[in-house]
């Protein structure tokens, strides 16, 4: 391909929002464009190495037996309904209306189309099991789009779903397709983790993350040098710290004038921030979004409540939730803001952090002004509605497998994976008959890969000063040949019979052309990123070029056919990626 005749138009300077190092170059670039917030066109180099992403992740589906499809965009209101999570999944669902005011949806995913497309197609236990998928634009109505492609409105995601008779067999299914992940993000080139993930809106029991490592990432991730423990924050458990033995002291009120903080009422009575109680008032949301109930949820006072488990103890989607009106819930449950406690609290859910159980002397809010209580005891003096574990495991915490101490990274989720069970199979009724001719539910699973992430991962990973470092397997080009002098009829001659070459091995080849500075070549050459440039000067009389490899910096000086010949190795050892 000429560049000449491609349009490619990069920029010196990114746009002042673009605030990823990955986002930046992909604009410069001109590999997106963005249309509005959260919605990009994707430009001919950067639409070559989306089609690069979705090749591999088609092969890798196809290799396990997965069978590809296409479902439409709009889904029916009724499938979602159905399932219960029209209301459920929050305002990030994109709803619109037809003509004849039917309300639909933009589908973020499609669970209730498969199922109910298995619910019509699948009737015989014989045909089990089986898995489908389909790389698809969905849609997000994020309140705030940022970081490029990496919180976007509109994204490509592979999304495939099995069907099984059994658990047992779904936990065959989902190896199948956690061995194709990981074959999918190495030949990407993606430095990547899998950690156990919290389900969220989807569902289900079990779930992975495939998060690609990046100081920039925004999944918080918790790990152990020791052991395979790995789970992002919102998901890893935290190990409750046993309770020193010690009597049960009596229970007193003491004045603590204007301490309305941990920190505070902890400094003024000289304790440990360990022996204090810390509360955090909430007001939950039935499904029409009216206040519904409020929440206390009490915590150790060193400790951070963690969001998830706090929704997940609840049983309510995160967007049913948000911090009280302290003034607005006092007069209710007889909370005082600042001074609340767990003692004499009325017309709340009490949700206690599982390490509060069995503490002894501790310190709480008295629910009274300038106010704290000192000797509360778990069990004599409160207990709680709902006790779980609602901490966040943070770094240096004890691993919950073996003890040893806790280590975070960040890194930018690129694939998850869902174990189902029969969450969707039983609510939307979809059933297969068995050998004695009874209904039984399916056992389903799904699998998600951000194609249009991965893009944006891999530029995060693979980049320097000058511009992005393609990986051979997803490059939009594997060779660009850089001619200094165009008018020169010898290096056009040379440049079009190695271009040629190249092309004759599979080796795709970009040939700058352009009646351009060198200079300005060079910067584009960098900055777009072909793992392989070939120049060709003022010794192409000779059938000499220099050759240099975009991750490296050394620069030689080699014939022209030595040059081709090593392009063609490289890329063959590289192209899969493997």
């Amino acid at each position: 391909m000429k560049l000449s005749r491609m349009h490619l138009k990069t920029l010196r300077e990114a746009p002042n929002e673009a605030e990823l190092i990955s986002h930046q170059l992909l604009i410069r670039a001109n590999m997106i464009k963005k249309e509005a917030a959260g919605i990009y066109t994707f430009m001919p180099l950067g639409w070559r190495v989306i089609r690069k992403i979705s090749q591999i992740v088609r092969e890798e589906q196809d290799r396990i037996g997965c069978q590809e499809l296409q479902m439409p965009h709009p889904n029916p209101s009724e499938l979602w309904k159905e399932s219960g999570r029209w209301y459920a999944y929050g305002p990030e669902l994109w709803r619109i209306k037809d003509r004849n005011g039917r309300e639909f949806c933009l589908a973020p995913t499609c669970e209730e189309m498969i199922t109910n497309l298995v619910k019509q197609e699948v009737s015989s236990y014989r045909e089990l099991p089986f898995q489908f998928y389909h790389i698809q634009w969905k849609f997000r109505d994020e309140s705030r789009p940022r970081y490029g492609l990496l919180r976007s409105r509109e994204f490509l995601m592979k999304d495939a779903y099995s069907f099984d008779a059994t658990p047992e067999d779904l936990d065959k299914a989902y190896q199948l397709q956690y061995g194709a992940y990981e074959r999918t993000f190495t030949r990407c080139g993606l430095d990547y983790r899998i950690v156990e993930a919290d389900n969220g809106p989807i569902g289900g029991s079990n779930s992975h993350e495939f998060s690609a490592l990046s100081a920039v990432g925004e999944s918080e991730l918790a790990y152990c040098e020791n052991c395979d423990m790995a789970a992002t924050i919102e998901r890893a458990e935290c190990v409750d710290e046993k309770q020193p033995e010690m009597e049960m002291e009596e229970l007193r009120e003491v004045y603590t004038p204007n301490t309305k903080t941990i920190k505070d009422v902890c400094d003024y009575l000289g304790l440990d921030e360990k022996r204090s109680i810390k509360a955090l008032m909430f007001v939950t949301y039935d499904r029409e979004l009216n206040p519904d109930k409020y929440v206390c949820a009490f915590i150790r006072g060193d400790r951070d409540v963690n969001m998830i488990k706090l929704v997940n103890a609840l049983g309510i989607p995160e967007h049913y939730i948000e911090f009280a009106d302290e003034e607005e819930m006092a007069p209710v449950t007889g909370i005082v803001g600042g001074f609340t406690g767990p003692i004499g609290l009325k017309n709340c859910i009490k949700v206690v952090d599982s390490e509060l159980v069995g503490t002894k002397n501790m310190c709480a809010g008295a629910n009274k002004e300038d106010h704290h209580l000192l000797g509360v005891c778990y069990g004599r003096d409160y207990e709680g509605d709902i006790i779980t574990d609602i901490k966040t495991l943070k770094e240096g915490d004890p691993c919950p497998k073996c003890g040893n101490p806790i280590k975070h990274t960040r890194g930018i989720e690129v694939g998850q994976i869902f174990k189902l069970g029969t969450k969707y199979s039983q609510s939307m009724n979809t059933t297969y008959k068995d050998e004695n001719g009874d209904d039984n539910i399916y056992w389903m699973g799904c699998y998600g890969i951000g194609v249009t992430r991965t893009m944006q991962a891999i530029v995060e990973q693979h980049n320097d000063k000058d511009g992005i470092i393609w990986p051979v397997s997803v490059a939009p080009y594997h060779v660009i040949i850089t001619v200094i002098n165009p008018q020169d009829e010898m290096q056009m001659a040379l440049a079009e019979k190695m271009e040629a070459e190249l092309e004759k091995h599979h080796v795709e080849v970009l040939c700058d052309d352009r009646d351009e500075r060198p200079g300005v070549k060079f910067k584009d050459a960098d900055l777009i990123g072909m793992p392989i440039r070939i120049t060709v000067g003022r010794k192409a009389a000779d059938g000499e070029v220099e050759y240099k490899l975009r991750r490296e910096a050394e620069v030689k000086e080699m014939k022209a056919e030595d040059a081709v010949r090593a392009a063609c190795e490289l890329v063959d050892a590289e192209r899969f990626g493997m």
